[in-house]
């Protein structure tokens, strides 16, 4: 059986940063032992008022992961096993909605669970209280919204060329030229270079890789696919060799690999 998300749109002053919340509930027999979460270009607070979840990394280490915390921008496959009955509440904000709420650089928390007191302090803990502790996803969206509202007060908006350049990317699904974007907009490409890293976390290539390998993950997941090759060109990777090390890089399997169950609730964070 797989598990779909509930999901919910955000209250219209938050939509230039939330992208949407997410619940996500289940036994454990439901739900595949290991999940691998793959980059999305976007960072979310998650709030397990269920079981608490293992984080496998790459060296083979595990460590149980927060019951309240932010994962930061991945760049690689984040692999989590659910420890019991899952319930969770995810907050995903757009790639530069989480900069007015930190005060943490967006490069530091890359490819990391960072607890809410870090986060926030004092005021994190009572947050993640409250949230485990609300009846409803209705009470839980109130109060994350009125805790964002506040914290964005005397806040700065966000840059509007990043934001001109996340639309973009979104919009050509990841098919972008950094080059070509900073002529037809007159900026510096390193200046946006620095300006986009501060405030998402990633480069802009490195999110257009990101979003064209969503794309193509999504192609996988819906459509009856007779050839990877033309699925390769298709979505303007270089040759079969370039995009096999692109799809293993934020996935970690093969496309051939891809085919079998372990990814099915992989793209959980993004499926609209």
């Amino acid at each position: 059986m797989e598990l779909n998300p509930k999901t919910y749109e955000p209250n219209i002053e938050l939509t230039e940063f939330v992208k949407r919340y997410w619940t996500l509930d289940g036994e454990k027999e439901n739900i595949p032992l290991k999940n691998t979460i793959v980059p999305d270009g976007t960072m979310k607070l998650i709030f397990h008022y269920g079981d608490t979840y293992k984080h496998h990394s790459q060296n083979g280490e595990i460590t149980i992961l927060p019951k309240c915390f932010l994962i930061g921008q991945l760049t690689k496959p984040y692999v989590i096993e659910p420890t019991g009955i899952t319930g969770s509440f995810v907050v995903q904000f757009k790639p530069n909605g989480f900069l007015p709420f930190t005060s943490i650089p967006i490069k530091e928390m890359e490819n990391t669970a960072v607890p809410l007191d870090i986060l926030f302090g004092e005021n994190g803990i009572k947050l993640g209280n409250q949230i485990l502790n609300a009846n409803a996803t209705s009470e839980r969206i109130q109060i994350i919204e009125t805790f964002l509202l506040k914290e964005l007060a005397d806040k700065k908006t966000i840059d509007n060329i990043v934001k001109s350049t996340v639309e973009t990317i979104f919009n050509t699904n990841g098919q972008f030229s950094v080059n070509e974007f900073s002529k037809s907009n007159n900026i510096n490409r390193r200046q946006l270079a620095r300006k986009f890293s501060s405030a998402i976390g990633l480069s802009p290539k490195q999110l257009a890789k990101t979003i064209r390998i969503q794309t193509t993950l999504k192609v996988l997941l819906n459509e009856e696919i007779t050839s990877l090759t033309d699925l390769a060109y298709e979505n303007e990777y270089f040759d079969q060799a370039h995009f096999i090390k692109e799809f293993k890089e934020f996935t970690g399997l093969t496309p051939k690999e891809f085919f079998g169950d372990d990814l099915k609730m992989s793209l959980i964070f993004d499926k609209k």
